[in-house]
């Protein structure tokens, strides 16, 4: 899953959990799994021949050395070690409160998140009507608006199209990238 809002692609490790059982499932494999595809779909979708992929930590200030968490130690820096042998470009983890504000943005091309609002909250501040989703590793592109289906206000004529006219719009700049690649 990539969410979008101008200039930030964030993408997510784990997704609609608790937030008590993110750690657990912050995983090496996962982490790698994760990264690799949206390194593939940089380069397929949206013609980013060397992908650069910044790491938000899972703790608050990267886990200060071990003293606000283990994760960042244990597994989120093997598992960017691991990718960079690889030939992906990814930080180590970086401090999510620091990792989404302009000057961040313009040195990576995603960002690898760890849960559902280390994503969310950035993409929905800086666009809260036109954020996307978009759904990564399938042999067809698709892309929704990121609030989802919004039944709760269908046919009330209260709906604004901002986001899914950026969806539509996504989704045609990937469709180019992909008919550029062939």
């Amino acid at each position: 899953m990539m969410l979008t809002a101008r200039d930030l692609r964030a993408c997510l490790v784990t997704i609609h959990v608790s937030l008590d059982e993110v750690p657990e499932l912050v995983t090496d494999a996962r982490i790698r799994r994760t990264a690799r595809v949206v390194h593939e779909c940089l380069k397929r979708d949206f013609g980013i021949a060397r992908p650069r992929l910044a790491m938000a930590a899972l703790n608050p200030h990267a886990g200060e050395g071990g003293a606000l968490g283990l994760q960042e130690i244990e597994i989120l820096k093997p598992a960017a070690e691991a990718l960079r042998a690889e030939g992906i470009q990814i930080t180590d983890p970086l401090p999510a409160d620091t990792l989404f504000h302009d000057e961040a943005r313009r040195a990576y091309d995603a960002a690898l998140c760890m849960y559902h609002d280390q994503a969310l909250i950035p993409v929905k501040t800086l666009d809260f009507w036109g954020g996307v989703n978009a759904t990564l590793g399938l042999p067809i592109i698709r892309t929704s608006p990121d609030h989802g289906t919004g039944f709760d206000i269908a046919g009330k004529g209260v709906a604004r199209p901002d986001s899914l006219i950026a969806a539509i719009r996504l989704a045609a700049t990937m469709a180019d990238a992909r008919h550029a690649a062939s």
